[in-house]
């Protein structure tokens, strides 16, 4: 029984690797479906969350334990759910699409990374808190896991996979190499370069602030790369309830 037990927790193990891969290596290939998929799932797990979180903060505004207007929070759930979506796809595309081919694996490389990230802490805070991974990956782990990813993006413009442009290549990107109709990728790689300058004038003004490794870890925070961790977190919250609705049904 033990090592059937073992068995099968490392053929759980080794579904969510591939599962995590597998959302990296689409986002890595086909970014306009990833980005289309990735707004329709936030969508449909925004009018569900939403809802059911609104409902549950009702006591807390108002008098009385259940909303006399259903239809309003419906409303209003279906309001955020289409901003959520919309953020969603956007986000997805800017991350994934470009020209850069070797620029674009690191960052799905970076994504594959946070997103494990994201489904361990969701498994650990479901077995040791009784935690709802869909609720806390939905609402709690955008931020942290943006941070997990701007770290990874960090890591590896440092280590020289991802080019740090100066305002002078960002020039001359705008002038040479941008089409006069450009396209999404062409668009995509340069707002990434942008936000890659962006992200090193703020460390270096912060330097001039504070201790540089302290400057390092806050531009790190304030980089646009964060914002990357809410469609990090609706793909972390979708493997883990799948581990998790795996795991309860062959437990020993």
């Amino acid at each position: 029984m033990i090592v059937l037990r073992v068995i099968v927790n490392a053929l759980i193990m080794a579904a969510e690797f591939a599962a995590v891969a597998a959302v990296a290596w689409v986002g890595w290939q086909y970014p306009y479906a990833f980005a289309a998929a990735t707004g329709v799932i936030a969508f449909f797990l925004g009018i569900y969350l939403h809802y059911e979180h609104l409902k549950y903060e009702y006591p807390f505004y108002f008098e009385g334990n259940r909303p006399p207007f259903l239809s309003v929070l419906r409303l209003i759930a279906l309001g955020d759910s289409i901003i959520a979506a919309l953020v969603a796809a956007l986000v997805a595309l800017l991350t994934f699409s470009g020209t850069d081919d070797d620029r674009r694996f690191t960052v799905a490389v970076c994504f594959a990374v946070a997103v494990y990230a994201g489904t361990s802490l969701l498994r650990r805070l479901s077995i040791s808190l009784g935690a709802k991974p869909a609720r806390w990956g939905f609402f709690r782990v955008a931020v942290p896991l943006g941070l997990v990813f701007s770290t990874g993006v960090a890591l590896a413009a440092s280590l020289g996979y991802i080019k740090t442009t100066s305002l002078a290549d960002i020039g001359r990107q705008l002038v040479f190499d941008l089409p006069t109709k450009p396209s999404v990728e062409h668009i995509s790689d340069l707002l990434f370069n942008l936000k890659q300058y962006i992200d090193s004038v703020i460390a270096a003004l912060l330097a001039n602030l504070m201790p540089v490794e302290w400057a390092q870890v806050l531009s790190l925070v304030i980089s646009v790369n964060v914002f990357t961790g809410f469609i990090v977190a609706i793909y972390a919250l979708m493997i883990a309830e799948a581990v998790q609705w795996v795991e309860r049904r062959v437990a020993f």
